[in-house]
């Protein structure tokens, strides 16, 4: 058996059994629920039965072994729709629509792994068994390009609160800085999904991430269309339990910090102001 093909499972080891039949390629893995879901909930993208979310997983895992979640939405779809977006001879309209539809096959990923409770509804027929998201859920879109992707997030998710963060960027030092946050105290939501369509040197990020986790939200996700790998390792180095959902990874930051290829503004573009500032 090519030793190769097993990927390697950071568990307890008393908790894994391997087994080959018949010296054929088959492997038997019998391994203890607790220890082996939280490598399954980052390496496999169906299952035949629903999971408790992320926030359970992350109370069983010692804090060195938390790591940064990303997830690349890759799919035919994503690609065609990412390279319209970055055209620019894009609309404004055009692009606003086009940052709408990358944001809902964003939200449909970040949000696989939501609690459930039970709920009873009577059909016209009968009665039926079902399910009921049972976790609050608070938006937070960063101002101001982050306010473009709110809308297509509350079509999926109407009951969800919406809590702003305004934070720029300092063109002399590329660092975020915070020029609005209300955010009620004493009364955390259980999922904050931070909203903003560019993940370039990860300032903003990890200001949101940290202001969010003071605020007591234990599960924190971020939303981007398109990231750079220089705010990725950032974020992997200081934003240990976050959930990064990306469409696409650039090749790098130009000496600007500007993503490339990238899209250009995505607040100009998305609220049509290129060229007026």
């Amino acid at each position: 058996m090519d030793r190769s093909a097993i990927l390697p499972i950071a568990v307890d080891r008393s908790a894994i059994q391997l087994t080959v039949v018949d010296r054929s390629a088959i492997l038997r893995i019998v391994v203890d629920r607790s220890a082996i879901l939280p490598f399954l909930r980052s390496n496999v993208g169906s299952r035949s039965e629903p999971l408790p979310s992320a926030n359970s997983f992350a109370k069983k895992i010692p804090p060195y072994e938390r790591i940064m979640k990303l997830q690349i939405i890759e799919h035919p779809v994503v690609r065609h729709h990412l390279t319209h977006l970055r055209d620019r001879h894009t609309s404004p309209e055009q692009f606003r629509s086009i940052v709408g539809r990358l944001t809902n096959l964003l939200v449909f990923r970040a949000t696989e792994f939501l609690e459930l409770r039970e709920r009873q509804v009577q059909t016209p027929l009968t009665t039926y068994d079902g399910s009921e998201l049972s976790q609050s859920i608070g938006l937070v879109p960063i101002l101001r390009a982050g306010l473009g992707m709110i809308d297509p997030v509350l079509s999926l998710l109407p009951t969800a609160e919406v809590w702003h963060l305004g934070l720029y960027r300092d063109e002399t030092t590329s660092r975020p800085v915070e020029y609005y946050s209300k955010l009620p105290p004493g009364r955390p939501v259980d999922v904050a999904m931070v909203l903003d369509p560019m993940l370039a040197t990860g300032g903003s990020a990890v200001l949101a991430y940290h202001t969010l986790k003071r605020w007591g939200v234990s599960q924190v996700k971020l939303l981007s269309i398109i990231s750079a790998p220089e705010g990725i390792d950032r974020l992997k180095q200081e934003c240990p339990d976050l959930e990064v959902y990306v469409c696409a990874v650039d090749q790098c930051l130009n000496q600007r910090n500007f993503i490339m290829p990238g899209l250009g503004d995505a607040g100009d573009r998305i609220f049509n102001t290129a060229g007026h500032e």
